[in-house]
């Protein structure tokens, strides 16, 4: 239900922040967040939340650390939870730019905590299956638009919505789950607004 509310109010925002991919968070210099290839994209995608729940549970962490963390998840959701069709894979994708953001920071997230006690051996053996991954699937060499691209804390990368309506995979997809999130908000509030039947007297 959070989810659903949360993507109508992206939804409805949408236009004003259409044709501006970026906005700068904040009036202090960000952190600099590491570019990330396609191949690495696809593997980071599939051990994210492996390596996201062994972030969150760090004791012994630093300001960087934590402001890299949570740029991971804002643009998580900003991404629309890595929920929308070809975000990761497709190149076309409205969504693919924001998806190399939050997985960018998540691979960082991962390479600082082989540097951390008590995570540097669990951290290990992640990068260790990432980089077999890679190997076994052949996906060292492949690359894409954003490969490049280096991000920052302090500059959010939203979807491309302007892009959508040309994105079928993408279109549809908003277009299901506005439908959907649009019958929650009528089903809450025709609860909301049922009258309560007082109870008889004996």
């Amino acid at each position: 239900m959070f989810r659903a509310l949360t993507l109508m109010m992206l939804l409805v925002t949408a236009g004003g922040t259409a044709a501006h991919q970026r906005t700068t968070e904040g009036p202090h210099a960000g952190i600099a967040v590491p570019e990330i290839s396609h191949g690495e994209m696809v593997m980071i995608a599939e051990y994210r939340s492996r390596i996201i729940d062994l972030a969150a549970g760090a004791v012994d962490t630093n300001e960087p650390f934590r402001r890299v963390l949570n740029f991971a998840e804002i643009q998580y959701a900003y991404c629309l939870w890595g929920r929308m069709p070809g975000s990761v894979t497709d190149e076309a994708s409205p969504f693919n730019e924001c998806a190399h953001a939050y997985l960018a920071a998540t691979k960082a997230v991962l390479l600082m905590m082989r540097t951390m006690k008590g995570e540097a051996e669990a951290a290990e053996a992640i990068v260790s299956e990432v980089d077999a991954g890679m190997v076994r699937r052949g996906l060292a060499l492949i690359t894409c638009e954003f490969s490049g691209e280096a991000f920052n804390t302090a500059d959010i990368v939203r979807p491309r919505w302007s892009a959508v309506p040309t994105h079928l995979a993408s279109l549809t997809t908003l277009a299901g789950l506005a439908g959907i999130s649009g019958l929650l908000v009528v089903a809450a509030l025709a609860i909301l607004r049922r009258p309560t039947v007082p109870e008889r007297q004996t």
